[in-house]
């Protein structure tokens, strides 16, 4: 059993959607940090369920890897072929198959994007609300879980999943869940594969669960002296029950960065930036009350953007953060790295990271959804040096002990994927044994993104 007869199989069924190129290889071989390239031995395009299923089977009968790509934009190598195999690109299964208005839902396919999805729902008064930042494929972030700057509304990929169409190991097609709100019939499926980062199953189907576009929407930008008083000022806000639509933090060298990068004029200090969504009335008041919690804890006054284009320019700034930090110093790559800890802990777990990164030669600009206790840290480090490399893992290592001596977890948004394995055993314990059973019961013979999140050898 060999992967080059996997292939030549695959080459029968699909013929040029098979591609072998070193090219096309080369691309489904990197990922946006810092990971050496990986670079499966065939991309396969399939187009149907059918052909996903098929593709597996081949696969499964000659032992070969079978990785699933949407738009490769994880950030802890969870689309990198690892043991090399077949990566399955989803682009050419992208349509939105049914949206139900009346009962608020959505059926689409694994390879849509989010703001793809978006553009064909606007007819609809309907959107879909997981923002990520990057322009994700939805069957991507269903494995990654993924959640992002509209979490504290409308909360992560596991609340707005409702219903998946999966391929298992062996090739067998199996649906989870209905398009019903509630059910008591059995194992909660749905959720078992979201976050599973491809390592149960392939995902060809989604139906969504979608909420109405706010009758109005209100967005803000407002400095403060430093990052205890907009921190404080962002639990005092949730503790006060403001129903935000989004609240990010960005520290003082993240302003920086954006100043030269996008050709802005912030004062060099921490941000939050801020939106509310609902009526008219219920938008000012909101607006209002928030003004005043920020007076309490020193910060400026807010520049508020109501108009699309400048809440979009607002937000292209916050979604091009990674982007902007990595210009700030040419040549540099970054380990991206994200803890979530309780929000009575947030200060203290932001302060104590900021910290860490002063006394390093490395500089790591800080921002995040810090509305929900997430927050990253962007680690700038030369790719070819190998202390540099070092030191940013013992930093990201301190925020995810960090994270779970205050009971949080390694991860908010990012997944575990090859780079935060090690962190498992320690945040699940005996679970994290549990779940390698559950994979060796459906992946019995680990062709499924092997390498990720679980450990079965």
């Amino acid at each position: 059993m060999t992967i080059a007869a996997a292939i030549q199989e695959l080459e029968t069924l699909l013929g040029e959607r098979l591609n072998r190129s070193k090219s096309d290889r080369d691309l489904h071989g990197q990922s946006e940090v810092y990971y050496r390239p990986m670079p499966p031995d065939a991309v396969a395009y399939p187009e149907t369920t059918q052909e996903v299923s098929e593709i597996v089977r081949i696969c499964a009968a000659h032992d070969c890897p079978v990785i699933p790509w949407g738009t490769g934009t994880s950030l802890e190598g969870h689309a990198l072929a690892l043991k090399g195999g077949v990566t399955v690109d989803f682009q050419r299964m992208a349509a939105v198959i049914e949206v139900n208005d009346a009962d608020m839902d959505v059926r689409v396919q694994p390879g849509i994007t989010r703001k793809a999805l978006n553009e064909e729902l606007r007819a609809t008064g309907l959107f879909f609300p997981v923002d990520p930042g990057a322009n994700a494929s939805i069957g991507g972030m269903a494995a990654t879980r993924a959640s992002g700057t509209t979490t504290v509304r409308y909360g992560t990929m596991a609340d707005n999943v409702i219903a998946l169409e999966v391929v298992l190991a062996d090739g067998r097609i199996i649906r989870t869940g209905s398009r019903a709100r509630k059910t008591s019939a059995g194992y909660d499926l749905t959720h078992l594969f979201v976050g599973s980062e491809g390592t149960l199953g392939l995902i060809t189907e989604l139906t969504l669960r979608l909420h109405g576009q706010p009758e109005a929407v209100s967005a803000g930008i407002c400095a403060f002296p430093d990052m205890n008083s907009a921190v404080n000022c962002v639990m005092d806000t949730i503790q006060m029950g403001i129903p935000m639509a989004r609240i990010e933090f960005v520290d003082a060298a993240t302003t920086r960065a954006f100043n030269a990068y996008a050709g802005r004029d912030m004062p060099e200090l921490p941000h939050l930036l801020v939106e509310f969504n609902g009526s008219e009335a219920a938008v000012a008041e909101q607006s209002t009350r928030f003004g005043e919690i920020v007076a309490e804890h020193g910060g400026a006054d807010f520049d508020w953007a109501t108009k699309p284009e400048d809440r979009n320019a607002l937000w292209a700034l916050r979604h091009d953060g990674y982007y902007a930090i990595l210009a700030s110093r040419k040549g540099a790559t970054a380990m991206s790295t994200d803890i979530c800890v309780p929000i009575s802990r947030l200060a203290e777990a932001v302060t104590q990271t900021q910290a860490d990164i002063a006394e390093s030669p490395l500089d790591g600009p800080i921002l995040g959804h810090v509305g929900d206790g997430n927050f990253h840290a962007i680690l700038m480090m030369d790719p070819g040096n190998p202390d540099e490399l070092a030191e940013a893992k013992r930093l990201a290592d301190r925020m995810a002990e960090r994270a779970l001596d205050m009971g949080g977890t390694v991860t908010g948004e990012h997944g575990v994927g090859m780079g935060k394995m090690k962190y498992m055993t320690r945040e699940h314990g005996e679970g994290w044994a549990v779940m390698a059973t559950l994979k060796r019961s459906m992946d019995p013979q680990n062709i499924l993104n092997p390498g990720k999140l679980v450990q079965v050898n």
